[in-house]
């Protein structure tokens, strides 16, 4: 029987001690004391607690002393107590502001407390009305000027305590020194508290850093998105006018060259025959740009090298034609916009070459210098006379997206001497122009 009973009751000690935890934890827990209104609001309900609490022991202390035959002294207590909890009660959670006339009602009682009692009550009032107005004050300034006040008050009340008590026995000297504990204390608790506030105040400060570079964090986080995706329709916006100012205008020039070519077909054999391979010529080059800009939409990276990229456009250009293309071509790094670009520029050059000049051959040379990457493209057409010369659509478009990269494209022809496409970029490599700038050559 006792072996049940044993393990019974320390299963009961263990439930009630967890009882007891959750409670205390559920009190606390209430409270955020990342928020300052809270935390002085916990701190004004464990006051009011403290010092019902110590009014317990005063009176208690009272009883076991005197018993309940002084009981005009008992009712005089009960009395200065009752006042002393209302004017607490009041200034701890009525009044916000124009407290001061309670502060002269708590001094003016707490010294009635050192009249009444002995032993550590009389400080213990005195702490908890400093410390109220401590968590209560702005700043530290009123705080020293509460615990100078407060500190003469309870000497004063102390004095007073003793000359009552002693009458003509009264001497000073052994008064201050027993008082001199008590105003050590006071001290200490000054300094306690003060330096709780202050680490107090500064976990709120680093807690509203906390919490604004959280917000701010989120705000960066749907920047980023919006970003992200201002930037991926931008981007498509971009492939989309590529697409049709490059494909769009090769397909059209096909249609073009084709139709010319079935209107010529019987009289001029050997032109029609030059419009078809031009507009074949065309469609392949059109096809290749589709597949880059799908590559492109797609996500996929283009791992060809820009070297390896023109060999195969010339290879292209030159397969299944009486074509010839001669050329140099340097091996050189360069972002995946301006690979794009040097690409569509040596297709639009063999193009137009092939539709406007009649040209059978091209010389092709790509080279890298001083931080300059220079591109020559020149044929064996009828050429044109710069004066009167007139640009298209497509070397008006290559301009401009060459003076959006940086860089400038120059033309020079002469009727029946060919015709020169000067492209200059500068390098990835060196941001700025080389010694010799764009248009330089050795």
């Amino acid at each position: 029987m006792n072996k049940k009973t044993e393990p019974e009751k320390k299963e009961k000690e263990q439930r009630s001690e967890k009882g007891f935890r959750s409670y205390f934890f559920r009190l606390f827990g209430k409270y955020d004391f990342r928020d300052k209104e809270q935390f002085v609001r916990f701190g004004k309900w464990l006051l009011f607690v403290l010092l019902l609490v110590v009014e317990l022991f005063i009176l208690l202390n009272h009883v076991n002393v005197h018993g309940f035959a002084d009981w005009k002294f008992l009712v005089v207590i009960l009395s200065i107590e009752t006042i002393f909890t209302v004017s607490q009660a009041l200034k701890l959670f009525v009044f916000r502001s124009d407290k001061m006339s309670l502060y002269a009602v708590d001094a003016a009682l707490s010294c009635a407390f050192m009249f009444l009692t002995d032993g550590v009550y009389p400080i213990a009032v005195f702490m908890i009305v400093l410390t109220e107005f401590y968590i209560t004050a702005e700043g530290t300034k009123p705080a020293v000027v509460m615990i100078c006040v407060g500190s003469i008050i309870y000497e004063v009340g102390y004095i007073l305590r003793r000359m009552f008590l002693f009458g003509n026995e009264f001497s000073f000297l052994p008064m201050f020194t027993q008082s001199f504990a008590s105003l050590l204390t006071l001290l200490l608790h000054f300094l306690v508290v003060q330096i709780g506030l202050a680490f107090y105040r500064q976990f709120l400060k680093l807690n509203k850093t906390l919490s604004e570079l959280k917000e701010s964090k989120k705000e960066l986080e749907k920047a980023y998105e919006v970003v992200a995706e201002v930037t991926a329709l931008e981007e498509r916006q971009r492939i989309a006018k590529d697409i049709h100012d490059t494909a769009g205008h090769s397909i059209t020039t096909v249609i073009m060259q084709t139709e010319a070519a079935k209107r010529i077909l019987e009289k001029n054999p050997e032109e029609a025959k030059s419009k078809i391979v031009a507009a074949n010529l065309q469609a392949k080059h059109a096809l290749e740009e589709l597949r880059d800009s799908v590559h492109l939409l797609s996500g996929m990276q283009n791992q060809t090298t820009l070297r390896s990229a023109l060999e195969n456009i010339v290879h292209e250009s030159t397969d299944g034609t009486n074509l010839t293309v001669r050329s140099q071509i340097q091996d050189v790094d360069v972002s995946p916009t301006k690979h794009r670009f040097l690409c569509n520029t040596l297709k639009e050059g063999i193009s137009n070459g092939l539709r406007h000049g009649g040209a059978t051959a091209f010389w092709f040379e790509l080279r890298e210098q001083d931080g300059v990457i220079a591109f020559l493209l020149s044929d064996n057409g009828k050429g044109a006379d710069m004066k009167t010369l007139k640009l298209g659509f497509g070397l008006s478009a290559m301009q401009e997206r060459a003076k959006s990269l940086g860089g400038e494209v120059r033309f020079d022809a002469e009727e029946g001497e060919g015709f020169e496409l000067h492209l200059f970029l500068p390098s990835d490599s060196q941001h700025n122009k080389g010694e010799n700038g764009y248009g330089k050559e050795d």
